[in-house]
């Protein structure tokens, strides 16, 4: 009996829960952005997609100006031996190079609105070689510097030590002439053809010195010797000689004899040449005899 009343009592529950359940709607789950979030979604992919497009026009145009191919950039060109530029060039930076060549049969063109260094550093960084071209002027920084001919030949070089020019002639064409502040050593001097040569020290003293000898040769022309003081022509061991068809001494002062032992004839004009102890030449009036100690008041 109980047994039974279990049972029924079930079915009633169940029952009831059944229509329970189907007096009630069914609920519905959505999955998914809706409302203002998708608004704003698709709003951000529409900008993202603008911003590719814009991006990639602009790198399209990039690549056309630059003009960017397989083998480099605009004039730029890469090449198994290095680097290829073709026309002109900028470098804002300092570039740094194993060697710099131009075409072949094409110049090599350097221009820069300051100046072009050259620099040449040791691995410790420190400088050894400089060249340096700009508006003041050109500069050279170095232990030695040579130039050499085609052939190899040395025509100039210049150290700490000398300066040597190996060229066959050295002309200076400056309207002063070359300017020694120190000795020079040579072992000839000779003007240029039809030209004249002239040593000249304005302000100090003229030496030249030769252990064998000194040789002033002037075949088709005059010697002038002019100072304004003394001249002294002084030989230690040998002899002074003059050796000319004709000697003039010009401006030798004239002695005058006293008038006691003065002759009463005409006045001579011709003069014998009279030497003081001293070596100072003078003129005296010729006679029958020699009339220098008449006329040796010159020599007081």
């Amino acid at each position: 009996m109980t047994l039974i009343c279990l049972i029924k009592m079930t079915q009633e529950q169940c029952t009831h829960r059944n229509n329970v359940q189907s007096s009630e709607k069914p609920q519905v789950y959505k999955v998914g952005i809706y409302g203002w979030r998708k608004r704003c979604l698709y709003f951000f992919v529409l900008l993202l997609m603008i911003l590719i497009l814009i991006n990639l026009a602009l790198t399209i145009w990039i690549l056309k100006v630059m003009n960017f191919t397989i083998d480099g950039m605009g004039n730029l060109r890469i090449t198994e031996k290095g680097l290829k530029l073709e026309g002109d060039s900028e470098f804002l930076q300092p570039l740094y190079a194993k060697e710099i060549q131009s075409k072949p049969g094409r110049p090599l063109f350097l221009q820069s609105s300051r100046n072009v260094s050259v620099n040449i550093v040791n691995n410790n960084n420190k400088l050894l070689t400089q060249l340096v071209t700009g508006s003041s002027g050109f500069k050279a920084r170095g232990k030695m510097f040579e130039v050499k001919s085609t052939s190899g030949k040395l025509l100039f070089s210049a150290d700490e030590q000398e300066v040597v020019v190996g060229a066959d002639r050295l002309r200076v064409m400056g309207a002063e002439g070359a300017v020694f502040s120190k000795s020079v050593e040579t072992p000839h001097v000779r003007a240029e053809p039809f030209k004249e040569l002239r040593l000249e020290s304005p302000t100090r003293s003229l030496l030249m010195e030769a252990p064998k000898g000194i040789q002033i040769l002037a075949e088709a022309g005059d010697i002038q010797a002019i100072c304004r003081s003394e001249l002294r022509l002084e030989s230690k061991d040998g002899e002074i000689s003059l050796d000319a068809q004709r000697i003039r001494l010009l401006q030798l002062p004239e002695g005058k004899a006293s008038t006691s032992s003065s002759s009463s004839g005409t006045r001579q004009t011709v003069y014998e040449v009279c030497v003081c102890p001293n070596g100072r030449l003078f003129l005296s009036q010729a006679g029958t005899g020699s009339t220098c100690q008449i006329s040796n008041n010159v020599c007081l």
